[in-house]
């Protein structure tokens, strides 16, 4: 028996340096960047990925592809994400469908997102996929987006920015301070609606903006080290020779040391990772490097002008495999560690390429590269010096059981002392196979959003990672080698084992046109309407099936100031008047003879079959827009016709009829920039030819005989002018 399980033992070793090998050789390396769940107000639930299980979220849980999050009614949450913050609002469910060095990618299935993005690359995509379309970000901004989860409904707000929306067939760009309700999934039927005033939740997202932009710490750190905002108000900065800029908190208990207060979780595809307790603790946790200074700990953080690269615990690991601890109930298992100080290597437990490990060192301390490239060649390499191991108080030790348990280690940390920890062996493996709860957390089991919410469909752009697969499919491959995360591909392989977890049905939306502008129209006088309830709110501009925008691209168009005396409607959505659109002159056939006086223009009549509104709505017939045409001067005659007339020039015209006009607009009005530039459209004459009638600004044609001069005397002018003829015709007899 001793012999079986010894040749178990190196067969499973062996098959772990093979995985590793394969994976390091394939440079399979892991996102460099991770979402931090950042702030929680109210119920939120967490559902790691591949899992069904949902409990409390807590704060600084590192998210990454298939993590799911649920915000209960009246509940707030906040996930930071390198240069963006993607906040929720109650009754909200969000799922990280991607998340990589590229493409951050989230499913909102219902509820209200508010977006802040400070920095965009141009090969960066930043992707919102909803039940009606895929809202992708093209530029740093400020955005909402809200999912209606009563009605087939997605509204898109870009205050800040430009974003573009795809759906079946159709894909359009969304411009600064515009805004759109979608309804169905081929962007079809629409509304043109005004932005909203700014409401609570929105409140509360600029103060959080204003805060990560203000932030002191912003001027000694990395943009992309998150959570360096939450230094401010727990700590100082200072200058220590040697080391620069130093971060020493103030608000810690005496003999505090770092990775004390917090508890340890298994997230692929790092593997083991450390979640601080402390709200400040997540920029500290996962990047730069800790210094014990005359017995005061202090943060000192990588080059400020450089990526910085995400790790899951910047710490060396005691004891390896066999570790065991004297406590009064006899000799137990454990797992201790210690935070890596300045200058010294961090060699990760999972698979890398030569470029990550340059990387994840060399962006979190000041290192010499020649160091980092012997460790990433000799990996066996045992007899390193770590400054921070002989610190008193450095090393943290707790129960093995309690390490996978997630529990929180300030509760079971065990004495140690210094002839415990002096000779024992260092790794940068934690060598402790997981469990189910290193997975999930020791938090309580909490509500989930209902089924129908989380399997409902969204519509998606960007291709979609392959599905998470349940930790109880790849449990006992993780035994093979303790404490090293599995190789993608072999995760690939475990799929058919994974337990059916619930997913949306996706809908991916493939385009034949790339993205047209949406230009909105020029804001007029309010017309008032009468909506199904009967309540004579204002009308919103709504979109007909079959609508498409115009292929030419437009200026962006800047709307008004939202009325702060307007009436909301439903979804938190501002009410809007109805726009009155310029006249759009359709184009007359040229006579064939000399007209004296062509046909009138006259706005088309009311269509009595008009699509009625959806959803219980009243049914509004499509409504002519009024033409509004600047008239010619009536004190002048007119030139009368040649005997061979020029044909009369046209007007300018409508879209031929595969342009359509574009989404939330009847005719073709122009931006507010160039209505501002251009007068109203008239019809001109050209010498020789007969001048076309003018059109009133109702749309009626002038009466015949309009064109002759107007009398424009009073009667006692009138009067005056006959006495003074008379006058003159006397002294002509007389003479």
């Amino acid at each position: 028996m001793p012999d079986k399980r010894i040749r178990n033992r190196l067969a499973a070793l062996i098959l772990g340096a093979a995985a590793f090998a394969l994976s390091g050789s394939a440079m399979a390396d892991p996102p460099t960047r991770a979402a931090r769940l950042g702030y929680i107000s109210g119920g939120v639930s967490f559902s790691p990925a591949g899992e069904n299980d949902w409990v409390h979220g807590s704060i600084n849980r590192p998210l990454t592809s298939g993590d799911r999050l649920w915000a209960t009614p009246g509940a707030r949450a906040e996930l930071q994400i390198g240069a963006a913050a993607v906040r929720l609002s109650g009754s909200t469910s969000v799922t990280l469908l991607n998340l990589d060095d590229r493409v951050t990618q989230f499913e909102l299935a219902q509820g209200t997102l508010n977006i802040r993005v400070r920095r965009l690359g141009p090969n960066q995509v930043f992707e919102i996929d909803t039940p009606n379309l895929a809202f992708s970000l093209r530029r740093a901004g400020d955005y909402r987006i809200e999912v209606d989860p009563a009605d087939d409904v997605t509204t898109v707000l870009v205050r800040e920015g430009e974003a573009e929306v795809y759906g079946e067939g159709a894909a359009y760009t969304i411009r600064r301070r515009q805004a759109y309700s979608y309804y169905a999934t081929g962007l079809r039927d629409y509304e043109s609606i005004d932005l909203p005033r700014a409401d609570e939740f929105d409140r509360w997202s600029i103060d959080r903006d204003r805060r990560a932009e203000r932030s002191v710490s912003l001027r000694y750190v990395s943009p992309d080290v998150i959570g360096y905002e939450d230094l401010d108000a727990n700590g100082t900065w200072r200058t220590f020779s040697g080391y620069g800029n130093v971060w020493v908190p103030t608000r810690v208990a005496a003999g505090w040391a770092p990775y004390r207060d917090g508890h340890w979780s298994w997230v692929e595809p790092w593997g083991w990772t450390w979640v601080d307790d402390a709200p400040w603790g997540f920029a500290v946790s996962h990047y730069g490097r800790w210094a014990n200074l005359s017995g005061t700990w202090g943060w000192v953080p990588g080059p400020a002008r450089q990526q910085a690269v995400y790790a899951p615990a910047l710490v060396a690991f005691v004891g390896g495999s066999n570790f065991r601890l004297s406590i009064p109930s006899g000799n137990v298992g454990a797992v201790a560690w210690f935070p890596l100080g300045p200058r010294d290597v961090y060699r990760p437990s999972y698979a890398v390429s030569r470029d990550y490990f340059t990387r994840v060192n060399s962006s979190n301390t000041v290192i010499n590269n020649v160091n980092i490239t012997n460790l990433y060649n000799n990996s066996s390499v045992s007899n390193i010096t770590y400054v921070n191991q002989q610190v008193p108080g450095a090393v943290v030790a707790v129960p093995t059981a309690a390490f996978v348990q997630s529990q929180p280690v300030s509760r079971v940390a065990l004495r140690l002392n210094a002839a415990q920890i002096v000779n024992a062996p260092v790794s940068a493996v934690a060598a402790v196979a997981p469990v189910q709860r290193s997975v999930i957390g020791a938090a309580a089991p909490v509500a989930r959003p209902a089924m129908t919410v989380v399997e409902r469909r969204v519509v998606v752009r960007t291709a979609l990672p392959p599905a998470p697969v349940a930790f109880a499919a790849r449990e006992s491959a993780l035994a093979v080698a303790p404490g090293t995360p599995l190789a993608p591909a072999e995760v690939q392989r475990l799929k058919p084992l994974a337990a059916a977890v619930p997913t949306p049905q996706v809908v991916v939306a493939a385009p034949a046109k790339p993205a047209v502008p949406m230009a909105a129209a020029e804001p007029s006088k309010p017309v008032p309407a009468t909506d199904a309830r009967g309540e004579g709110r204002p009308a919103q501009q709504r979109g007909r099936p079959g609508q498409v925008a115009p292929p030419q691209a437009a200026p962006p168009v800047v709307a008004p100031p939202a009325d702060p005396r307007a009436t909301p409607v439903r979804r938190g959505r501002a009410e809007q008047p109805v726009v009155a659109p310029e006249a759009t002159v359709k184009p007359q056939p040229a006579p064939p003879a000399p007209v004296v006086a062509p046909a009138p223009v006259v706005a088309p009549p009311v269509d009595p079959r008009a699509t009625p509104v959806r959803r219980g709505r009243a049914e509004q017939p499509v409504i002519a827009p009024q033409a509004t045409v600047t008239p010619q001067p009536a004190a002048q005659p007119l030139v009368k016709p040649q005997p061979a007339p020029q044909p009369i020039p046209q007007p300018p015209t409508a879209a031929p009829a595969e342009q359509r006009p574009p989404p939330g607009q009847r005719g073709r009005p122009e931006p507010k920039e160039q209505a501002a530039a251009q007068p109203p459209a008239q019809v001109q004459s050209t010498p020789g030819a007969p001048s076309a009638p003018n059109v009133g600004q109702r749309g009626r044609a002038p009466k015949p005989g309009a064109h002759r001069a107007e009398d424009k005397r009073t009667p006692e002018q009138i009067k005056q002018d006959e006495q003074q003829q008379d006058d003159e015709k006397k002294g002509r007899k007389s003479n």
